[in-house]
């Protein structure tokens, strides 16, 4: 990170008028913006609502994914609740529009608008009922929660680009990661059923690691796989190119997985008396 920290100021240095010009340009007018009243206003702070709104769903991605398996799950502890608030308020008041925006969500320090309002202030239901209850589309509730939840996807594929780096790092500079030493060492006896399990899950993934391409990758991002970060790992030991592993990272953990997730947690909520098996699965795909 230090050189790339040198590179990038010994860049900007040999660029000084490039860089005052844009400097000049970009940020001069910014904070004309910021700092003066007028029609502009609104806009401005609407802008401001956006970035904060992205910035703490991408955010809370990073913090789950990054740390080789040691993040914070801020999907159980943000995303999980917030679609799940949402979904039961939508049942209760019978209809979806409840945003005033689509940054009004769960964000540091201050909750959505809508949690807290009665029914009655949204207008009549839009959706009938039957059986006292509500049953709403999962595709027409999807696009309320949407956004959050791929930002928060974008995020996490963020997170796992540090073990990436690490390995690529240390190939290019000809040695070899802990990481990828360990898995040389012959299983323990005093290894427990589930480390021994793990154990071998990450040694057939290391000597299927010449089979990593777009779409392995891709699948492997995809489905609940706790031991992404070693895919990670193997993917820049092996030199397979950032773009590559980057653009299957975002799309199997922004798109693919992350709408899974949000779809079993309708389930969950839609039919809360599931057998325990079930509860089981679906626990397992949300710690994934």
């Amino acid at each position: 990170m230090l050189q790339y920290l040198k590179r990038s100021a010994a860049y900007i240095l040999s660029k000084r008028a490039l860089f005052v010009l844009l400097t000049v340009m970009v940020v001069i007018p910014g904070v004309a913006l910021l700092v003066t009243d007028g029609l502009h206003k609104k806009h401005v702070q609407e802008f401001l609502n956006y970035a904060r709104f992205v910035l703490w769903w991408v955010s809370l991605g990073v913090a789950s994914s990054i740390g080789l398996g040691s993040g914070l799950h801020t999907f159980v502890l943000y995303l999980g609740p917030h679609i799940a608030l949402f979904t039961i308020k939508a049942v209760q008041c019978g209809r979806v529009d409840l945003k005033t925006a689509p940054y009004d969500t769960i964000l540091l320090k201050q909750a959505p608008s809508w949690l807290d309002k009665k029914c009655s202030e949204f207008g009549s239901p839009m959706y009938p009922s039957s059986d006292h209850s509500v049953m709403i589309p999962v595709f027409d509730l999807l696009p309320q929660v949407q956004l959050e939840a791929v930002l928060w996807g974008i995020g996490t594929a963020l997170g796992e680009l540090p073990p990436y780096f690490i390995s690529r790092a240390a190939r290019l500079s000809g040695s070899e990661l802990e990481a990828v030493k360990e898995l040389d060492v012959a299983p323990s006896s005093e290894d427990g059923p589930i480390a021994s399990t793990v154990n071998r899950t990450k040694r057939w993934l290391l000597s299927h690691s010449q089979h990593l391409n777009f779409f392995t990758i891709l699948i492997l991002a995809s489905v609940p796989n706790p031991l992404f970060d070693l895919a990670g790992i193997m993917c820049g030991q092996f030199g397979i190119p950032f773009w590559e592993f980057f653009f299957a990272t975002l799309i199997g953990k922004a798109i693919i997985k992350t709408h899974i997730q949000v779809y079993d947690l309708y389930i969950l909520l839609k039919n809360p008396g599931v057998n325990l098996c079930f509860s089981w699965y679906h626990m397992f795909i949300f710690l994934s």
